[in-house]
């Protein structure tokens, strides 16, 4: 539960630093910059974050285990979830809020908890009692909202739909494979995080910037952009983190009951944004109460009661 909880909060932190970046002029600077800046932002954040995950095993000497990791079948399990929850849940993500805009877009890719609940409960037999499930539709309505604007801008609903859909499974099947390969020993939640993370930063380097003619951007982004690529890093570092917390929540408390706490970062977002970012547009009844629902739902829809009432 800690490690779930430590998942959220990190991510949280990573969303705030990333968005940052996001904003400084290398990527508003033109209508191409606007459209290449989730990519290639992406693939720089999925290849400090491999890079630090390389450096975090080799430190605690499981660099042996990674490559002996990679030959098993559930370490190439690995690298599938990492295709399905990095490249292509991201992708569907960014279609998303690009057709729906970021609101909608978000609210619609957030309901990967609920869909990874279901996998998990036919492929893995893990059970959520009824009320876990209230709780969880508490903490999803909470989400939205947190998200939700009258000021919609939805340019295509169907391309906003496949992409959220393609985002909601792409993460919810992630932590689903996730779960099932950390239970072999050769796979640990630390050697999962490196085969995942290397495995994005490949893929989008090797197929998603080629196609989208995304490398001289890229490559332009490495002179003379300031502090732009270290705050990528540094988001990249707490996004490290929050992966290594998440998938040792998944592998210690099982898929549903850690994608219920992971949710709950955008809940911790709102109040990074207040205490850091100085955002008192955000201190209103509304924000406030979903924020603390989010929160609240979240986690006990992650608690197992029968086990608390027999400890």
């Amino acid at each position: 539960m800690f490690a779930g909880i430590v998942a959220g909060i990190t991510w949280a932190a990573e969303t705030i630093i990333l968005g940052i970046a996001l904003a400084m002029s290398p990527f508003v600077s033109t209508e191409q910059a606007v459209f290449l800046a989730p990519f290639v932002s992406t693939f720089l954040h999925d290849f400090c974050s491999a890079v630090f995950s390389w450096i975090y095993n080799g430190v605690r000497g499981n660099l042996p285990a990674f490559f002996k990791a990679l030959k098993t079948r559930s370490g190439k399990f690995v690298a599938l979830a990492a295709v399905i929850g990095g490249p292509v849940g991201m992708t569907g993500y960014v279609l998303a809020v690009a057709y729906m805009g970021a609101s909608i877009g978000a609210v619609a890719s957030s309901i990967f908890p609920a869909i990874g609940a279901v996998l998990a409960y036919f492929f893995l037999k893990e059970k959520m009692s009824w009320y876990r499930w209230v709780f969880l539709i508490l903490c999803l309505a909470g989400v939205y909202g947190l998200y939700y604007s009258p000021d919609l801008n939805i340019t295509n609903f169907w391309l906003g739909i496949v992409g959220a859909l393609m985002c909601a499974f792409g993460w919810g099947i992630e932590a689903v494979i996730i779960a099932k390969c950390v239970q072999d020993n050769a796979v640990t939640d630390e050697i999962a995080l490196q085969i995942r993370q290397t495995t994005s930063a490949i893929v989008y380097g090797v197929i998603i910037l080629p196609i989208l003619k995304a490398w001289g951007f890229t490559a332009s982004l490495f002179s003379g952009t300031g502090m732009l690529l270290p705050v990528i890093a540094i988001a990249a570092l707490f996004a490290t983190a929050s992966y290594l917390f998440y998938y040792r929540a998944i592998s210690q408390i099982g898929a549903s009951k850690s994608m219920a706490l992971n949710i709950t970062y955008s809940a911790w977002a709102v109040v990074f944004s207040i205490i850091f970012l100085k955002d008192t547009s955000l201190l209103n009844p509304v924000t406030i109460l979903c924020t603390l629902a989010v929160l609240v739902f979240g986690i006990l829809a992650a608690a197992d009661y029968k086990d608390l009432i027999k400890k």
